[in-house]
């Protein structure tokens, strides 16, 4: 019998994952396994054997762009256009069912979906009543408990006191049930609601259950280890027919379930087959895309998770063996980014794709030492994902107020963080600084120090503007005294400016203190504050924009369902990866998280991985001792290479003195600690400077941004060029490179 077109070219199991329409079907897919063709497949199949009309089939994808790709894979294998299917993400199909069912739910088929800003300003007005303290409990925190009861499946009246939240002094349910009222009386909804409300109407209505019974005759799944409890719920009320077989098919990887933090719950592909007894599990475990060292180091990595159903991938090309992975001991954090700058531009000169290399991080605050460092080697990059580090908003507001301190003067930069956090300056307010600022002819500092001695500011407004001020008046005493590290350290604290993040219960404030941390850990490699602006400016500019070939740098989460050549994964480390905050929530099922993590980093990788931790990392500026990974003893000897014998913690002085780790903790009653005397400052920026590289007056040297240029002074790590093209200039000698010839 000949095998139809669209089955040739598949693997066994691809063929049995396809061909297996009948009854409840987990696939476990693989990195690399050709999930996506699978899924496609089987759709085609399905309609092309006759089993279902296109009508017949809802699947569901996460992203809409793999629901645009799963469209266009199946119009080319059936030839038929795929307008009407039943084919899109979880909400855009629950979307499309609230509008034919929506009466059901006080609501009309016309009903509004209301994005974040407007659902903000109604959470406004309807906590009102409460008078809730949006200084202590930000508003943005209270729409995320909401959301999370919504991604649970709970209505107001279902939030048990189990489930319940002590935000808001204990009112965010009974809030959570006014909300849900005014969005009602408005016709609208938010975007949790279109789950939530059709998993209520599935519940409530049999008959409606039941049309949806009729209508849908296979259910296919993408990425069902990433679904939530309201997802699940959803499924499993329209798989799950009295007398009929679930011809339920989800496709999924227990061993790449890595979004915990947003909700997603790696049980509800654990239980597949008891809530559908009698599934099949078909197992994809041949990897076209990575070699056997990798795959094998990978295994060996995962297999220590208790929480998995269990396979092991294996290469499916022949031409698979490889390399190696590489496993390389650095002394430190610095020598770590300039260890993998090091390698990659030796990859460069040899032909390698900038392109095909990829730097994946565990916390987005560790991309700045590589941005750094891929800037001073002339290496172009990309931040997948995310903005690159000085462009992120925590990060320009600090900024911002260091360029405040070192210059009053400043008006763009006063502009951006006088009401940042809120000190009830309102365009009203700015207009008559501004006014001021131009009958004195003088900057906007001046103009508030001016209006605050004529009580020009209502209430608080008059009060918090004096403390600014008197805040820049206190740091910049600090700085001359200090040093810039423990003037923007202060500056930053007395500002309120932490506290604001500290007291930020958004899911990315967290990682936005961790920014702020390495920001102010940047500060110890220069000499002045003045000198760290002025090298912020330059890496800024130094962003290429026709250049294409690009190294990606991001983070670990960001590259799932990527793939590169050559990947990169340093900070190895104990806390840092796996990250002690998860250990410290979730505990082994966090520890099991990270190490899925971990999996999913290095199956990123088709040739080369190169996986590096360091002995001591620098922490808020202080140098502490790292241990390596526990991973790293978890990785199987025969896959793996180790270069270099960890070294023993060099003994050298820090800021340690200056303040303490918990400034830029989210615990709400971090103090600054004691400050030390400025003779231990002065030590510790000669240790700082020592290590940069000497350069010779008369030397000729090359710099990325000046060009050519000749010495004409050298002194404390930063040197005085006379550059062919851009004149005198003092630049740091860590960005100079000695021309020989």
């Amino acid at each position: 019998m000949t095998t139809p077109s669209h089955l040739e070219r598949l693997n066994p199991e691809q063929r049995a994952a396809i061909e297996t329409t009948e009854g409840p079907l987990l696939v476990l897919a693989g990195a690399g396994t050709g999930k996506t063709r699978v899924l496609t497949t089987r759709f085609a199949h399905i309609l092309l054997s006759g089993h279902a009309k296109p009508w017949q089939i809802l699947a569901v994808t996460f992203t809409n762009k793999a629901a645009r790709e799963m469209r266009e894979r199946i119009s080319g294998l059936t030839g038929e256009t795929t307008d009407g299917l039943w084919l899109g993400t979880f909400h855009a199909l629950c979307a499309r069912m609230l509008r034919r069912h929506a009466e059901y739910v006080g609501l009309t088929s016309s009903f509004l979906i209301l994005d974040t800003d407007d659902q903000l300003r109604l959470l406004k007005q309807v906590a009102e009543p409460w008078r809730i303290d949006i200084k202590r409990w930000p508003l943005p925190g209270l729409l995320g408990v909401i959301q999370r009861w919504k991604d649970r499946g709970l209505t107001p009246d279902g939030v048990t006191p189990a489930e319940d939240s002590s935000y808001a002094d204990g009112h965010a349910r009974a809030i959570y049930g006014t909300y849900q009222a005014r969005l009602r009386e408005l016709n609208a909804c938010d975007f949790g609601d279109l789950m939530l409300h059709v998993v209520d109407i599935l519940r409530t209505r049999p008959d409606v259950l039941e049309q949806y019974h009729r209508l849908f005759r296979y259910i296919l799944v993408d990425e069902y280890q990433d679904t939530n409890t309201v997802q699940y719920l959803w499924l499993r009320l329209l798989a799950r027919r009295e007398g009929m077989p679930s011809n339920i098919c989800c496709v999924g990887d227990d061993d790449q379930s890595i979004y915990s933090w947003r909700g997603a719950e790696v049980e509800n592909i654990l239980r597949f087959e008891k809530d559908f007894p009698g599934a099949r599990i078909v197992r994809l475990e041949r990897n076209y895309r990575s070699t056997a060292q990798i795959l094998g180091t990978a295994a060996g990595l995962i297999a220590h998770n208790d929480g998995r159903l269990g396979k092991t991938l294996r290469p499916g090309r022949e031409d698979a063996q490889g390399e190696p992975v590489l496993i390389v001991s650095i002394w430190d954090s610095d020598a770590e980014a300039r260890e993998v700058c090091r390698r990659i531009e030796t990859m460069r000169r040899d032909g390698h794709a900038l392109g095909e290399i990829a730097i994946l991080v565990r916390a987005g605050f560790q991309t700045r030492a590589f941005e750094e460092r891929l800037v001073q080697f002339g290496i172009p990059y990309r931040i997948i994902g995310g903005l690159r580090f000085y462009e992120r908003a925590e990060i320009r507001d600090a900024l911002a107020y260091m360029r405040v301190l070192v210059n009053p003067a400043d008006d763009l930069a006063f502009e951006r963080i006088i009401n940042v956090p809120k000190r009830g300056v309102g365009t009203a307010a700015l207009q008559k600084l501004h006014a001021q600022a131009r009958t004195e002819r003088n900057g906007l500092s001046s103009a508030v120090e001016t209006l605050l001695t004529t009580a020009a500011f209502r209430g608080k407004s008059q009060e918090k503007l004096a403390s600014l001020m008197q805040t820049f008046v206190k740091q910049r005493s600090v700085l001359g005294r200090e040093g810039h590290v423990v003037a923007v350290s202060g500056l930053l604290e007395d500002s309120g400016y932490l506290e604001m993040w500290r007291n930020d219960n958004a899911p990315d404030a967290p990682g936005r203190l961790e920014n702020l941390k390495e920001l102010v850990r940047a500060l110890a490699d220069f000499g002045t504050l003045g000198e760290f602006l002025e090298h912020v400016s330059l890496v800024m500019e130094a962003e290429g924009a026709a250049e294409e070939d690009r190294v990606s740098v991001m983070t670990l989460h960001g590259a799932k369902g990527l793939e590169f050549d050559s990947v990169f994964l340093p900070g190895w480390e104990e806390g840092v990866f796996p990250s002690q905050r998860t250990l410290d929530e979730g505990g082994d099922k966090g520890l099991e998280e990270e190490r899925r993590l971990a999996y999913v980093g290095i199956t990123r990788a088709r040739h080369r991985a190169v996986i590096l931790h360091a002995a001591s990392r620098r922490i808020y500026a202080n140098w502490q001792e790292s241990m390596p990974s526990r991973f790293l003893d978890e990785l199987p000897d025969e896959y793996v290479e180790r270069e270099g014998d960890t070294p023993t913690r060099r003994e050298r002085q820090d800021y340690s003195g200056y303040f303490t780790d918990s400034i830029f903790s989210d615990s709400q009653n971090s103090t600054m600690a004691p400050l030390v005397a400025k003779k231990r400052r002065t030590a510790v920026h000669d240790e700082l400077v020592s290590s940069a590289p000497q350069i010779e007056v008369g030397a000729r040297v090359f710099h990325q941004k000046f060009g050519y240029g000749v010495v004409i002074n050298a002194d404390r790590g930063a040197t005085e060029v006379v550059f062919e093209e851009a004149g005198t200039r003092r630049v740091m000698s860590s960005y100079l490179q000695t021309v020989t010839s």
